[in-house]
C-alpha cells in the first residue's frame, strides 16, 4: 500500500529529469544579468478579524459572544529562465466564545502548496505539483468529550503531473491525467471508524469493533483539473478563486470530487479589510451524519455537499 504513495513523487522527478534533458531544452535561456540578481519573490498577508457582541437589560434577548479569525498567507515565487518554482502556506485559526459556555473552536486550516513548470510555449507549462491539507489542532464535540479530528487525521495530498495553460497573469488551468490523491488518518481510533474515507476496522461475529484493524491511509488515482482566477475587480476589492476537481479511475469515475474557494478581499485602507470566504465541498467517499427521517435524530450517515462561509472585518497587514 505505501508502495503506491511514493510512486508519484518519483515518478515526478524522473518526468521533469527528462524534460530538463530532451534536445529541445538542451539550450538554455540565459537571463541578463539584472534579472538574475532577482529570481525570488517572496510575499505575505496577514489578517485578524474580530466581531463581539455585548448586551444588558436587552428586552429582544440574545446572548454576549466573542470570536476571532485570523489568517497568514505567505508566498515564495521563483522564476528563472524557463523554470518556475510557486510556493504558498495557507493558514487558518478562529475561535468563538459564548456566554456561559466554554472557549470553542471555530476554523483551523493549514494548506501547503508546491508547483513546478517548465516553459513548453508561450502560454503552456510543464508542471507538477503537490498539495497538502489538514489542521493544527484538535476539534472536539460540542461535549468536548470525544476528538472527531487532529492534526493528520485527516490529511488530504494530491500528486499531479501535466500541463499548465497560462493565457493571462489573472487564469491558470491545470489539467492532468495522472494525479494521486492520499487520505491519511494518523489517529488509530478515527480510523477504525471508518472517517474521512479509510477503510473502518473489522468487526466480530458479535458486530463490535476490532481495534487497530481499521485502515490510516488511502490511496487514488485519476484525474485531475484545477482552476485558478485571481483579479482586481474594483479599486479596493479583489476576488481569488480555486476549483478543484478530481476523478478516480478506478472505483465511480463518474463521482466527481469537487473542491471550490472563492474569496473576496475589501480593503478600507492600509491596515482596515474586510473579507468573504466561502468553501464548497463533494467527495462522496466522505460520510456525513444525516436526519433521514426527520425527527431530529441521527439515524444514518451518507455522502453530502459540504458548505463553509466566513464574514469578517479587522485588521489586515500586506508584505513583500
Amino acid at each position: 500500500m505505501l508502495k503506491s504513495y511514493f510512486f508519484l513523487p518519483a515518478t515526478l522527478v524522473a518526468f521533469f529529469t527528462l524534460i530538463a534533458t530532451s534536445p529541445a531544452n538542451a539550450q538554455e535561456i540565459k537571463p541578463d544579468t539584472a534579472s538574475a540578481a532577482n529570481v525570488w519573490d517572496f510575499s505575505g498577508i496577514g489578517n485578524v478579524n474580530f466581531s463581539q457582541i455585548s448586551l444588558s437589560n436587552w428586552a429582544a434577548g440574545g446572548q454576549n459572544s466573542l470570536s476571532v479569525l485570523s489568517t497568514l498567507n505567505l508566498v515564495a515565487n521563483y522564476k528563472k529562465g524557463r523554470n518556475t518554482w510557486n510556493n504558498s502556506a495557507n493558514v487558518t485559526f478562529g475561535f468563538v466564545k459564548l456566554q456561559g459556555q466554554r472557549l470553542q473552536k471555530s476554523d483551523d486550516r493549514l494548506e501547503l502548496n508546491f508547483k513546478y513548470g517548465r516553459e513548453a510555449s508561450d502560454k503552456w507549462f510543464y508542471t507538477g505539483q503537490v498539495n497538502i491539507r489538514t489542521q493544527l489542532t484538535p476539534t472536539f464535540t460540542p461535549a468536548r468529550d470525544t476528538v472527531v479530528s487532529n492534526f493528520l487525521s485527516p490529511a488530504f495530498s494530491l500528486v499531479s503531473l501535466g500541463m499548465d495553460y497560462k493565457p493571462s497573469p489573472r487564469l491558470s488551468i491545470f489539467v492532468s491525467t495522472l494525479t494521486g490523491k492520499f487520505t491519511v488518518v494518523m489517529s488509530q481510533r478515527l480510523a477504525d471508524l471508518g472517517y474521512f474515507g479509510v477503510k473502518p476496522a473489522w468487526r466480530n461475529e458479535a458486530g463490535k469493533l476490532l481495534p487497530g484493524t481499521g485502515e490510516r491511509f488511502r490511496s487514488e488515482v485519476g484525474g485531475f483539473l484545477n482552476v485558478r482566477f485571481s483579479d482586481k475587480v474594483w479599486e479596493n476589492v479583489s476576488v481569488r478563486s480555486r476549483l478543484d476537481l478530481f476523478s478516480n479511475y478506478l472505483r465511480n469515475p463518474q463521482n466527481v470530487d469537487v473542491n471550490w474557494e472563492n474569496l473576496v478581499d475589501f480593503k478600507v485602507n492600509k491596515f482596515i479589510s474586510a473579507s468573504l470566504f466561502c468553501h464548497l465541498v463533494y467527495d462522496d467517499d466522505i460520510m456525513i451524519n444525516v436526519d433521514r427521517t426527520g425527527d431530529g435524530k441521527i439515524d444514518g450517515k451518507g455522502p453530502r455537499l459540504q458548505f463553509k462561509e466566513t464574514l469578517g472585518i479587522g485588521f489586515s497587514y500586506k508584505f513583500d
